[in-house]
């Protein structure tokens, strides 16, 4: 049960539909909701300010970086009273807090005692990255202890979400965690599988109606031939599909390089929410 919710406002294009998103979670849950604003030290304290002041003969390079956390503090406060102050539904709890530090890994803190994270797909930086999805972003998939909600720079409620199932842990987590949200969210899920085998594909069909059945969801199951990703944004493309489910599996050193390759091409694809779960 999702009962506290993290959302990363950093000011970007993304932070309305972050605030959004988290609306619309806290409203099905019931859900305490916490903004977090963190003042990045690298621009403080990273090596292009001190090759600024180098070259410039500035001496006194500390007083540069005071008055730039000044500023930045001053910005983090207004993104975060902006939310305090936006058309908040009375039955959602809103806190903002503001934090200092290395941003992916103060998030991640933030997120440690909270039962999801809602991240804008791309942040402030996003002028300067040529990938789809933003680097500070794809560090918090990869390391984040609650699943992550990666929304697109705006955000609607999403009506016709699929959950991607393949039969492995971390599918499995993402179907439960996804049957979850379904369920209080009151959405019709799709549960889709790819591969050659059709007993195969049925079997883990089976596998996860029995358990969305149980909970008294009404889903649609379908099964598709391919390679994974391409017949997954193939298909959510085909059919509008405006939210997707899908799992992350941890393996050590190598999870902190790739998010795992279905995973992540899916991700790189399509422009929606994504709700991701890693086991």
């Amino acid at each position: 049960m999702i009962r506290k919710v993290i959302l990363t406002l950093d000011g970007s294009p993304s932070t309305k539909a972050v605030y959004d998103a988290g609306v619309w979670i806290g409203l099905g849950f019931m859900a305490r909701v916490t903004g977090v604003h963190v003042i990045d030290v690298v621009a403080l304290e990273g090596p292009i300010l001190h090759d600024i002041s180098g070259s410039l003969g500035i001496e006194p390079f500390l007083n540069f970086s005071t008055k730039m956390k000044e500023a930045l503090t001053e910005r983090g406060e207004e993104i975060l009273k902006s939310a305090k102050e936006s058309s908040v539904p009375d039955r959602i709890e809103l806190d903002t807090r503001l934090l200092s530090g290395i941003v992916s890994r103060e998030i991640i803190k933030a997120a440690e005692m909270s039962d999801l994270l809602i991240v804008g797909r791309r942040g402030v930086n996003a002028e300067f990255e040529y990938e789809l999805l933003g680097s500070t972003t794809e560090s918090i998939i990869r390391k984040a202890p609650v699943p992550v909600l990666v929304v697109p720079e705006s955000f609607t409620a999403p009506t016709k979400p699929i959950i991607c199932f393949d039969g492995g842990p971390s599918a499995s987590a993402s179907l439960k965690f996804a049957t979850e949200v379904c369920k209080s969210l009151r959405l019709k899920p799709e549960v889709i599988v790819v591969g050659d085998d059709s007993d195969e594909n049925g079997a883990m069909l089976k596998e996860a109606e029995d358990y969305i059945k149980s909970h008294k969801i009404d889903a649609k199951y379908t099964s598709l031939s391919g390679i994974p990703h391409k017949a997954i944004v193939d298909h959510a493309v085909e059919n509008d599909i405006d939210a997707i489910f899908i799992g992350a599996t941890h393996h050590s050193a190598i999870y902190e390089m790739v998010l795992g390759s279905t995973t992540e091409h899916v991700m790189r694809s399509l422009n929606v929410p994504f709700f991701v779960h890693r086991s």
